[in-house]
């Protein structure tokens, strides 16, 4: 177990190694962790004197999400301080998830941490290995909640050393995303495996002459969904033991990548740049230029009011059984609040109370994280009207996170120079994911 200081310094130098990567995870499987204003927590000490002073328990929150997702938060907020005489929550945006993560480390440090902060899921382990989330186990059996209440898929990134540390949020998955409409002119059926991917993608390719027009498929570059693909072929991210990565010696990566390599090198599989490749996937599906594509769930609401053709959502096709990996972020009560009590209700509220998540949920579209969500009449009329997002759900009982470590962040920027050799530079599949395997157990072993 890490020290407060060596976790600070840690910290500090992956996110600087994260920050020179150009891409991560972090925003790419948020579901639109949106820009907006970021503030600076210094700045919040003087909202807290004020909401002290008016007999009200404040308790301090950081988020990550801005944009419309920013403005759902803030009305989640101001509906639990209007139902909550006795507690006044303050909710900040800190910027995205890992400018969140920076600033919530420099405020560990300081003793000037939240009393409740999202954390993005990759994140939460990291952070639950140097004592700093408190354990929600007590406090769930006082309100009489459990971990099964809740839906199993979302909870891979919930546990520590047997310690619950966090619970879901504003949780998403990769999916496929397809326009019906181009298969349907060709006679295509909508794939559920690799063999049947690969057919359709390839019969979706228009070129002219060498230059290729229309794509038969895409993702935005992305840890996440050769991660998926992994755990489709029956491989795991890492190890039994945590040792090693358990997908290369077994020969499942080359499997993959040689996979990704032979429809990039037809035309049916356009792999875009790092920078903001999300947005360019998402522009190219509506615009015509790709037939299917894996993207987040937290895509749906934007595509289904921009595209004008069948717009239809499937299981990530299978290789050998379906599989998929979780995205988002979860939120957790930082161990250092002076609040515990308060901050617990607010996350009670916001995690059980019709008023609290469920509302959030139906307006962001993000994934339903308890039971009785899942139950309510708002979700099942919201799937009846929009089924693309049922399929998000019911492709949670293939949820599995086999990359789910304390070291995942820094492995994570070595994965993505293994992607980058790959798919940009066409480097040797072998010899890349040799050296990845190699610079993996040293991390792993420190």
């Amino acid at each position: 177990m890490k020290s407060k200081g060596e976790f600070i310094v840690i910290l500090t130098l992956l996110l600087g190694i994260l920050a020179g990567c150009g891409g991560g995870n972090s925003t790419a499987n948020s579901g639109n962790s949106q820009s907006g204003t970021a503030v600076d927590p210094a700045t919040t000490g003087t909202e807290t004197a004020a909401a002290n002073a008016g007999g009200k328990t404040t308790v301090q929150f950081w988020h990550s999400l801005g944009g419309k997702n920013g403005e759902y938060m803030d009305a989640l907020i101001q509906r639990f301080n209007e139902s909550h005489n006795d507690i006044e929550v303050v909710g900040t945006y800190q910027g995205g998830y890992d400018e969140t993560v920076t600033k919530l480390q420099q405020a560990v440090a300081s003793n000037t941490a939240p009393d409740v902060s999202m954390l993005e899921r990759a994140y939460v382990l990291m952070f639950a290995d140097s004592d700093v989330l408190e354990d929600l186990t007590p406090f769930m059996e006082k309100s009489g909640l459990s971990a099964d209440d809740f839906t199993s898929g979302l909870m891979g990134h919930s546990y520590f050393n047997d310690k619950l540390v966090s619970l879901p949020l504003n949780r998403s998955t990769p999916i496929l995303h397809i326009n019906k409409s181009m298969l349907d002119e060709l006679g295509l059926a909508v794939p559920t495996t690799w063999d049947e991917l690969k057919t359709v993608a390839n019969a979706l390719v228009v070129k002219e002459g060498k230059e290729v027009k229309r794509y038969g498929l895409s993702m935005p570059y992305d840890t996440w969904y050769p991660i998926a693909m992994i755990s489709q072929s029956g491989g795991k991210f890492f190890n039994d033991e945590k040792t090693s990565p358990g997908f290369i010696d077994n020969g499942i990566g080359k499997e993959v990548f040689s996979y990704l390599k032979d429809l990039q090198s037809t035309g049916a599989l356009y792999y875009p740049p790092a920078q903001d490749s999300g947005n360019i996937v998402n522009s190219m599906f509506v615009e015509g230029k790709i037939g299917m594509m894996f993207q987040s769930t937290g895509s749906i609401g934007g595509l289904s009011s921009s595209v004008d053709f069948d717009y239809v959502t499937a299981f990530l096709p299978k290789n050998d059984v379906y599989a998929n990996p979780t995205g988002g972020a979860n939120v957790a009560l930082m161990a250092g609040s002076s609040n515990k009590e308060a901050a617990w209700e607010f996350i009670r509220w916001m995690e059980t109370d019709p008023q609290g998540g469920l509302q959030f949920i139906l307006q962001s579209g993000y994934l339903p994280f308890t039971k009785k969500m899942v139950e309510s009449p708002e979700i099942q009329d919201l799937w009846a009207k929009e089924p693309n997002r049922k399929v998000a759900y019911d492709q949670l009982q293939y949820a599995i996170d086999t990359n789910n470590d304390v070291a995942w962040p820094e492995v994570m920027h070595e994965f993505f120079s293994t992607i980058e050799a790959v798919m940009y530079d066409s480097q040797d599949i072998q010899a890349a994911l040799d050296a990845f395997n190699k610079e993996t157990e040293r991390i792993l072993a420190e």
